[in-house]
């Protein structure tokens, strides 16, 4: 199933989830996005998500205000809705109305695969190769890879720096997806000292030696960060 966390009062940009993009609220979009894959549940911070949810038609739940991230959230959400152990969870931010529905599915066959592997611990993400200009910039995460492409390290720096000349960079699309099991797993680690320095939730799986499956993708998505990012993507629906 897909749980898109959508949270009111973000500290960047208050009430962003809900801004106009082409005529629909930005979590509707979103959610409209994927909707043909799974289930679709917003889990919310608000009354007032809940009711722009229904009008449009989309399953959206209350949890939490006091949750630290999107990925407490979407757990809270799926303990309430009783998602089996099993059930692969994808976490689609709400702010990515952009989101190719490719990208999910790819994430999807990739758990799957974990889980028919028998792996102890099932998380994944993806990333797409990017540019060196691109990775100056500290809100497109970076990520390094090992040889099986599981993450060694996400940073909002350039990584790795090129000393040695022909570096290449890999940003992080931020949609993740769990088993429901690791994802209660994840939520029970205790925080790390490099995920609140770097301002990355996922660092906390790498620091307690949790293998994090990247997957490849081709996506030209872009979330809404910044008031200069929605009016972007108001562009592209004019």
């Amino acid at each position: 199933m897909i749980i898109i966390p959508a949270r009111l009062a973000s500290t960047r940009f208050p009430q962003k989830v809900i801004a106009d993009i082409g005529g629909l609220p930005m979590v509707v979009r979103t959610a409209q996005r994927v909707a043909h894959i799974d289930r679709v549940v917003v889990a919310a911070d608000d009354e007032a998500i809940i009711k722009i949810c229904k009008e449009y038609g989309v399953e959206a739940m209350l949890t939490s205000t006091t949750h630290k991230s999107g990925t407490d959230r979407i757990h809270e959400c799926a303990t309430l809705l009783n998602v089996d152990e099993d059930e692969i969870i994808i976490n689609v931010q709400a702010d990515e109305p952009f989101i190719e529905p490719d990208v999910v599915e790819s994430l999807m066959s990739k758990l799957k695969t974990l889980q028919d592997e028998k792996a102890d611990f099932i998380m994944g993400s993806c990333y797409n190769a990017i540019n060196a200009e691109a990775a100056q910039d500290p809100n497109l995460v970076k990520v390094v890879l090992d040889e099986k492409e599981n993450a060694i390290y996400f940073s909002r720096s350039a990584i790795p720096y090129n000393q040695g000349g022909g570096a290449k960079y890999f940003g992080h699309i931020g949609i993740y997806g769990f088993s429901k099991k690791s994802l209660k797993e994840f939520c029970s680690l205790n925080d790390a000292p490099i995920e609140d320095i770097e301002k990355l939730e996922q660092l906390r799986a790498i620091y307690h030696q949790k293998k994090i499956a990247m997957v490849k993708v081709a996506s030209t998505g872009f979330g809404i960060d910044t008031k200069e990012d929605l009016a972007r993507a108001i562009e592209i629906f004019l």
